[in-house]
């Protein structure tokens, strides 16, 4: 009977299964064959599109702008969400009007978001206007230097409300029985949330780390749809460069540089991952 539940289970787990096989890891195995072909010849090549793709200003420019991305925007994410989540939290008047409230730019499609950009940030938008009543002359905010401060505020905008939800959820499997110990015993706001609450968010802090990584590199339609193939340095971004190789089909390249994007990634999280069961 055991078994016979166990294959059923399996049974609904294929569709998926089949689904990720066809879709990802698949086409996931021929861009690693990719990564070591000439895409003209087709002829084995090596480690020569990594070469080719090391030694690209455009590829550099891109990885050191997602770089600078990422250490901007995910410790600002992270602090903020958690902040505002511990507050809320201990709130219970307004928590589920806020909550709400604060997913509501998950929800907004793209669109929108470009069209909410251009109204805030064009040469005649809301900000100029601002700026325009103190005297100050207009900034164009697109197509300088602040297009990327611009960038890491929409993502921040736009998944703030995810992460307090998956903080909110974290701090919910906490007991209250602990606090309430640990006030008895003489222990303040600030020293429960030293002791109790962050060791406890541990796991909840691996899993909102890796969603916002992984979050921060879709932001690129907004950017896009924005300011089109060629922006400011300042937000020229690796999907701006993958999406232009595949307009030019300089699919070796663009194989190469998703493959080493990938090994970037899982030794990211293997990375954190060690690091938080040390910690534990």
């Amino acid at each position: 009977m055991r078994k016979r539940k166990m294959w059923v289970g399996y049974l609904f787990i294929l569709p998926s299964f089949v689904g990720v096989l066809i879709f990802v890891l698949i086409p996931y195995i021929d861009v690693v064959r990719r990564a070591f072909m000439q895409t003209a010849s087709g002829q084995f090549v090596g480690l020569l599109n990594f070469k080719a793709i090391l030694q690209n200003k455009a590829f550099l420019l891109a990885f050191t702008n997602a770089g600078r991305f990422v250490g901007v925007c995910i410790p600002i994410l992270l602090v903020l969400s958690l902040g505002i989540a511990v507050s809320l939290a201990k709130q219970t008047a307004y928590a589920e009007i806020l909550k709400t409230g604060f997913l509501v730019p998950m929800v907004i499609p793209v669109v929108s978001v470009v069209i909410l950009w251009q109204f805030l940030f064009d040469q005649g938008g809301f900000v100029n206007g601002i700026l325009h009543l103190f005297g100050r002359s207009s900034v164009d905010w697109m197509n300088s230097s602040y297009a990327f401060y611009v960038l890491v505020f929409s993502y921040i905008w736009k998944n703030l409300g995810y992460c307090i939800i998956l903080w909110l959820a974290g701090m919910a499997m906490i007991s209250p029985e602990i606090y309430e110990a640990a006030r008895v015993d003489g222990a303040g706001e600030w020293q429960c949330f030293a002791r109790i609450t962050l060791p406890n968010l541990k796991g909840t802090s691996f899993t909102v780390l890796i969603l916002s990584v992984i979050n921060s590199f879709k932001v690129f339609r907004e950017a896009y749809l924005v300011a089109g193939d060629y922006p400011n340095r300042s937000m020229y971004l690796l999907q701006h460069l993958f999406n232009n190789w595949f307009r030019d089909l300089e699919l070796d390249k663009m194989a190469a540089g998703a493959v080493s994007m990938s090994a970037i990634m899982v030794i990211l999280i293997l990375g954190f991952w060690k690091l938080g069961g040390k910690q534990e």
